[in-house]
């Protein structure tokens, strides 16, 4: 539900084969998720498809793989693919999109929630990404610095914060650097804090609170948006208001959550698709698009808990309210 409305989230959908007929062939995309894809709103990838013509079982032929986070699994999907050839596949997350990069697939890609794919070697330009990879990218480190802001917007007497980032995604580490710079020039103490396993999540939320940390910017990445309501917990407990990347990190109890709005993400990613495989496009000749909207998710239960009254200002900015 938009705006300002308990939401609910929606569940993952299931792999199944489909093609979408032509005169000589049948289309077959592959999407490839670096992560857990049915712990995500993927739903709306397969909707935005549909809305185009590639509906499942009936008119293309559609695979949903996932990576689960494990890198040997990546490189074995990213291999099938490259062996595959698909006609077009749809990259979703870093990891995902420089995988498919560095097997050499030949084949058309489209990725989604990619942050600096110049940066990240994938395209060598945004206006013009030459080969054959194009998509939907978004500077993260301004995001960053925007989550900052909101953050002490909801907590005005804050005077230390912490940021705990999942190390499984490589933008994280430059992003948790531009919101220090940030923080650092507000005259805001930072404690930054990479995890790698589950078993760090604890004793960063230790560290941070030792460090007196009054709010907590949290990156995730595929391990640990698996983890979304242990994080919310040991934020809770150890009463941290925090701010996260995706709306489901709130649904699952985190206070806040600020980015790119995920249905934006897969229409156009389902766009750029389509003008491939039916309007005969180049990745090559497809600039790399930037979102024009972004999503702001609060849970106010949240905050609540935590003692919180949230300004009615920052209500009034939320795309979605969690009752």
């Amino acid at each position: 539900m938009r705006r300002r409305g308990v939401i609910a989230l929606l569940g993952g959908a299931a792999a199944w084969p489909l093609t979408m007929a032509r005169a000589d062939k049948l289309y077959r995309i592959v999407i490839l998720h670096s992560g857990f894809p049915r712990r995500t709103p993927i739903d709306h990838l397969f909707d935005a498809l549909r809305e185009r013509g590639y509906e499942g079982g009936r008119t293309a032929e559609i695979e949903l793989l996932g990576a689960e986070g494990n890198p040997d699994r990546l490189k074995e999907l990213t291999a099938r693919i490259v062996s595959e050839r698909p006609d077009v596949t749809i990259a979703v997350t870093t990891p995902a999109a420089v995988g498919l990069k560095k097997a050499s697939v030949l084949t058309p890609v489209v990725f989604v929630f990619v942050s600096d794919p110049v940066g990240q070697g994938i395209v060598p330009s945004l206006a013009h990404p030459e080969g054959n990879f194009t998509g939907i990218s978004y500077s993260e480190t301004k995001i960053g610095s925007k989550r900052l802001e909101l953050l002490l917007v909801a907590v005005p007497t804050a005077q230390r914060m912490a940021i705990i980032w999942g190390s499984g995604f490589p933008e994280n580490a430059a992003i948790a650097s531009a919101v220090e710079a940030a923080a650092q020039t507000r005259g805001l103490p930072v404690l930054s804090r990479k995890i790698v396993e589950p078993d760090d999540l604890t004793p960063a939320f230790d560290d941070a609170v030792r460090f007196g940390a009054a709010v907590l910017i949290f990156l995730t990445d595929n391990l640990f948006f698996g983890h979304r309501e242990e994080v919310a917990h040991l934020a809770l407990s150890h009463h941290l208001p925090s701010i996260h990347s995706f709306p489901p990190e709130v649904q699952d109890g985190g206070l806040m959550s600020y980015g790119a709005d995920l249905e934006e993400g897969y229409q156009r990613a389902a766009a750029l698709a389509d003008r491939i495989l039916k309007g005969g496009a180049s990745p090559a000749d497809l600039p790399v698009e930037e979102p024009t909207r972004f999503n702001l998710a609060i849970n106010v239960q949240t905050a609540k808990a935590l003692g919180l009254s949230v300004p009615p200002t920052l209500l009034a900015l939320a795309d979605q309210v969690i009752e």
